[in-house]
């Protein structure tokens, strides 16, 4: 039996580099690539998005689109790591932890949208939540994230890292998407389950890799619903989940530092209280791993029906070049 081909379009991005090194080891799967001279050569990407059994698309969304069109193989499955698609009807949203189904509804379907980082934590937050009618879907929620530079595209990396160039992020810290339109927020209405849309306020930090995603909530707005009650929500949710863990609710630390799960693709979620009926949700996870590319390969393995004890983990020193300059997080 032949190995299922993948050819990943984009491969010389941040994200598509970090997929191939996640993937480039496994004997159950062949990877495809295009030769350099010929990436914007419009007929040898269309003959090798036609040719594999899944194409990755790692590219900004209006690129996305355009790669979509050039695949006329109905038999050809599309994993889509940009935001184009992620709440377009006909396309699965791949976040496999979402509900009960969701790991199969990935399996079966030829479309699917990669989350975006700073959703995926949000909505593994939240979406148990409202699933258990312990939080409205018209709670007036704000979300507040901060993320490492990588997310930033080439030239926030080369501004951070001294390569030359500058970049209006770069920075020890960095508030953005300040008109209140960052693109994750009818992402994270859509798949978080709620009606309203939520106010989602972005950051960029001096790290390169991690973020945290902040939910806060006050309980007397929500009828008497308890912070036991929530962890215990999640807890049930993510019960037997490999890649995302709900941590003891009376042992949080006081500090987290949002590296502390680079090149992984795990997920950490917190729920801090306090006297004063406050909670504060907190979600940890790689911008990159969990936030990208970790998720793009469980999807892989979810999309072809493959099976293993794989990690999705990746050591930087493995991963070589960077995300062609675009728009802020252009493939997540």
């Amino acid at each position: 039996m032949s190995k299922p081909t993948i050819f990943i379009d984009g491969e010389a991005g941040t994200t598509g580099l970090q997929i191939r090194a996640r993937l480039r080891h496994r004997r159950d799967l062949a990877l495809v690539s295009i030769d350099p001279a010929r990436r914007k050569d419009e007929a040898a990407r269309r003959d090798l998005l036609n040719s594999v059994d899944l194409a990755v698309l790692c590219l900004p969304d209006d690129a996305a689109r355009e790669a979509l069109r050039l695949i006329d193989n109905p038999q050809v499955r599309v994993l889509d790591a940009s935001s184009a698609h992620r709440v377009q009807d006909g396309w699965t949203y791949g976040f496999p932890e979402l509900t009960r189904n969701q790991a199969q509804a990935i399996g079966e379907a030829r479309f699917v949208s990669n989350p975006g980082c700073y959703a995926t934590g949000m909505i593994a937050l939240v979406r148990p939540l409202v699933d258990a009618g312990l939080l409205p879907a018209d709670y007036p929620l704000s979300v507040q994230g901060a993320s490492g530079y990588s997310g930033g595209g080439r030239s926030l990396v080369d501004a951070m890292e001294g390569r030359g160039g500058e970049h209006p992020l770069a920075g020890p810290y960095r508030a953005y998407a300040l008109e209140l339109a960052h693109k994750h927020a009818p992402e994270m209405q859509r798949h978080g389950g709620l009606s309203l849309r939520p106010l989602f306020t972005p950051a960029v930090g001096a790290w390169r890799q991690g973020m945290l995603i902040q939910v806060p909530l006050h309980l007397r707005t929500l009828g008497g619903v308890t912070a036991s009650e929530l962890h215990g929500a999640l807890q049930q949710h993510y019960a037997g989940q490999r890649f995302v863990q709900v941590m003891p609710l009376e042992s949080n630390p006081a500090v987290l530092d949002p590296e502390a799960l680079a090149d992984t693709n795990q997920m950490e979620l917190f729920v801090y209280h306090n006297e004063h009926h406050q909670v504060l949700l907190m979600a940890r996870l790689d911008n990159l791993g969990k936030g990208a590319s970790g998720a793009a390969a469980q999807n892989v393995d979810l999309m072809l029906g493959l099976t293993g004890d794989h990690s999705y983990t990746v050591h930087q020193d493995t991963v070589q070049g960077s995300m062609p300059a675009a728009s802020l997080e252009p493939s997540s």
